[in-house]
């Protein structure tokens, strides 16, 4: 008995030791397991793996950021990048609802953990991911900011996680939660250029983040799974589906509540697609101004970097703020997409081959159209690329004789459109070269801040910006500038009288070759005019005789000093709008005699910072004193009665637009109804190729050109190849606009009258002081001027 007792403890004894020998094992294997894990995180965050980013590279991860142009309202008018359409926000510019469906979505226990869920990860590990992955917000953003897209070979995938699980928990340890939360909306690319939450959200639903709805934020936060896959303009089935499991998570944790989720699972996305592209959007051609004028500026040495280096436009996250008014220019834009259509309809319905077989050419022989689209061929950008191609001039030329697929602008119901046709590259410059062309700009005279810029009918197909870039004769624009000329050194008033009667500038005299004898354009001679009535009527002869009393080297120094840089002959036929000249130096040189004779250099940029916020830049207002207050103002009376009674009467109209089946215009009146003070002066140059309008109240001075690109290309006739009909309705739409918006504050007052002003501009006063000083006075009209 005694000896299996003894037996039976020896064996017990055993049983003991060799489970004792199993739980040392177990323990030597498990703290093995738990210091070979710490070795391998010590050595990976010690770099053994690869570099991790240190301190400061975490503090400033290093994102492409866009370069953000801002309006004066405080819009954003578009961007400049080159891949990363990235403008980032703050935690407080994040609706609640977004954030909650982020959490609900990729992380519920967010707030929980610190970098990584242990519990996720363990699930993870146990399901082999088929239960849902382990990744938090944390991980995901370390993923993007610093460890890239996974390895496809086990052994990197490891290590990558590695850095990623250890960059998280760094992160949480120097960033907020809220901040992680920013960064990762901030990070992620959501396709079609929507880097980031806030260019997703202005591209998707045409708002700011901060005024999402659940259902799009719900969308948007869909599109982390995968935005190629999930991209809503090529996938709205399969986005919508994903937008609904993102619904149905805030209902699983108590986000929202069963039938909020049932609701919005059955809307539609509801998109508001708003592209953000260079040839696309809000003041397309300002922003193409902008670029330049960006580029001069980081040229410069003295806007550096702290570091010595260049500022790229297109990453460094700048921000420039602009004079542009948004919805000034929203009104310019409409107005011109309104009136050009139907413009061009009649252009094109006046050019058929029937009627004009060198359309839209006039004046050309057949020889003479073939001969100008050749020298525009090899001007062409299809002709540099084939060239740099190495094809020989030959085979360039023969390749513009191939129909080919091409699409094409086109104006289709009043607005922009495209066609998708077959065409020779030959056909389609000359399909291009019949579309009608616009510049306006519009400014204030006291600030010189330019509130809207339209260079064009669509950038995307026309980049030659019309404001700036192009210059065109202005006409009969160009009068005022001799009437201010000769007021100045005559004294004269509005109401003096001069001959229409028809005057020859001799040969020589002002340096001109031969003798100088302009007609009226309607050859109506005889009688006296006043000079407010001539000018209001475009009379040649009267200015003619106003250039010839003054000579044109006071007029051509007084235009370049009202800002005009370009070429000005001193010669006498300068008097009828001769010299090619933008809108941009036509609507500075105008706002000086809006704002009392002080010329201000038109204003786009106040000032640019960095992504930080410090300013880099700030304006210096540019102004001189031209004319004295009393010339401005006599100036722009006499430019009031082209509004009251001349040419630019019918913005006084109180008629209808008419309009025949093919939405062509009848110009016989326009409901524009203004009764305010408006100064202004149509201009129509020879052959009908350009019209302008420059109009101005107190406060605001805007330019418009219209014509082709080619001055070949132009109406047959002056009823609706005059400025009046060209250009003029684009101003009275524009300002009708602005006049509706009592936000803008245009003004409808009188132009300030000098305190001392010394020239009578009100014709009955003016009248009366003559008949006094007359012993024969003159019962019709005012004494003629002695010329």
């Amino acid at each position: 008995m005694a000896k299996k007792q003894a037996k039976k403890q020896a064996n017990k004894k055993t049983v003991t030791q060799d489970f004792s020998k199993y739980i040392s094992w177990f323990w030597k294997l498990f703290s093995g397991g738990i210091l070979a894990i710490i070795l391998v995180f010590l050595l990976a965050s010690w770099g053994v793996f690869g570099a991790l980013p240190d301190y400061t590279i975490l503090e400033n991860p290093k994102t492409n950021l866009a370069t953000e142009i801002i309006s004066s309202d405080g819009q954003t008018l578009g961007k400049f990048y080159f891949n990363d359409n990235r403008t980032p926000v703050g935690y407080h510019d994040l609706p609640q609802n977004l954030v909650d469906a982020l959490i609900a979505t990729e992380d519920a226990r967010f707030h929980e953990h610190s970098g990584i869920d242990a519990r996720g990860t363990l699930r993870a590990f146990v399901y082999l991911g088929t239960k849902g992955g382990a990744s938090t917000i944390s991980q995901q953003l370390s993923r993007q900011l610093f460890v890239g897209v996974a390895s496809t070979n086990t052994i990197s995938r490891i290590t990558q996680k590695l850095k990623e699980w250890i960059i998280a928990t760094k992160l949480e340890r120097q960033y907020t939660k809220e901040e992680i939360i920013a960064q990762y909306f901030n990070i992620y690319d959501f396709g079609n250029n929507g880097d980031g939450i806030r260019s997703a959200s202005r591209i998707y639903f045409g708002k700011e983040p901060r005024d999402l709805d659940l259902k799009e934020s719900a969308m948007l936060v869909g599109m982390f799974k995968n935005s190629s896959l999930y991209n809503p303009r090529r996938n709205p089935v399969g986005v919508k589906n994903r937008r609904n499991v993102v619904l149905a998570q805030m209902e699983k944790y108590g986000y929202i509540d069963e039938a909020v989720k049932d609701s919005l699972q059955k809307t539609e996305l509801d998109l508001r697609y708003s592209p953000e592209s260079h040839r696309e959007g809000t003041a397309t051609y300002f922003r193409e101004y902008l670029r330049a004028f960006m580029k001069d500026w980081t040229k410069d040495e003295a806007n550096r970097k702290p570091d010595g280096t260049k500022y790229n436009i297109n990453s460094d996250g700048l921000k420039v703020y602009t004079t542009i008014d948004s919805r000034m220019q929203l009104y310019a834009e409409d107005a011109v997409a309104k009136h050009m259509p139907r413009l061009q309809a009649e252009f094109f319905h006046q050019n058929t081959p029937e009627r004009n077989p060198t359309a839209p050419f006039l004046d050309l022989t057949r020889g003479g159209v073939d001969s100008l689209l050749q020298k525009a061929m090899s001007r062409g950008e299809r002709w540099r690329i084939l060239k740099k191609a190495g094809k020989s001039e030959k085979e360039i030329r023969a390749s513009f004789y191939k129909p080919r697929k091409m699409t094409v602008f086109s104006w289709k119901d009043g607005a922009v459109s495209e066609i998708d046709t077959i065409m020779k590259p030959i056909d389609s410059m000359r399909y291009y070269k019949s579309f009608l062309h616009t510049g306006m700009m519009s400014m204030n005279p006291q600030t010189g801040h330019v509130k809207a810029w339209v260079g064009g009918i669509s950038y995307k197909h026309f980049q030659y910006d019309h404001v700036k870039q192009g210059k065109r004769q202005v006409g009969s624009t160009f009068k005022p500038f001799v009437y201010a000329t000769a007021i100045d050194q005559l004294h004269l008033s509005p109401c003096d009288v001069l001959p229409n009667s028809q005057i020859t500038i001799e040969a020589n005299k002002y340096g001109n070759p031969e003798p100088w004898t302009p007609g009226n354009d309607n050859n109506e001679y005889g009688g006296t005019r006043t000079l407010k009535n001539a000018l209001a009527n475009s009379v040649n002869t009267i200015t003619a005789r106003l250039m010839d009393k003054v000579g044109p080297q006071p007029v051509v120094d007084l235009v370049k000093k009202l800002g005009i840089e370009s070429e000005v002959l001193a010669v006498p036929s300068i008097a009828l709008g001769t010299p090619d000249v933008s809108v941009y130096e036509m609507v500075g040189a105008y706002s000086a005699f809006a704002n009392q004779g002080v010329y201000t250099k038109p204003v786009m940029v106040t000032h640019i910072e960095d992504k930080n916020g410090t300013i880099l830049y700030q304006f210096t207002p540019e102004s001189r004193d031209v004319l004295s207050e009393e010339v401005a103002y006599v100036t722009v009376n006499l430019m009031e009665g082209v509004t009251q009674s001349g040419s630019g009467a019918r913005l006084r109209g109180k008629g209808r637009d008419k309009w025949r089946a093919d939405y062509r215009e009848v110009i016989t009146g326009y409901p524009y109804e203004f009764t305010n003070p408006i100064a202004g002066k149509t201009g129509t140059t020879q052959n009908q190729s350009d019209g302008w309008f420059m109009g101005m109240v107190p406060n605001l001075v805007t330019g418009v050109w219209v014509g082709a690109e080619d001055r070949a290309a132009h109406f047959a006739s002056i009823t609706y190849g005059q400025g009046a009909a060209m250009a003029l309705p684009i101003w009275g739409m524009y300002m009708k606009s602005c006049y509706e918006d009592a936000e803008l504050k245009i003004s409808k007052d009188d132009f300030e009258k000098p305190a001392n002003l010394s020239i009578e501009v009100d014709c009955d006063k003016y009248k009366k002081e003559q008949d006094s000083n007359s012993d024969t006075p003159n019962e019709d009209v005012p004494d003629e001027l002695d010329f």
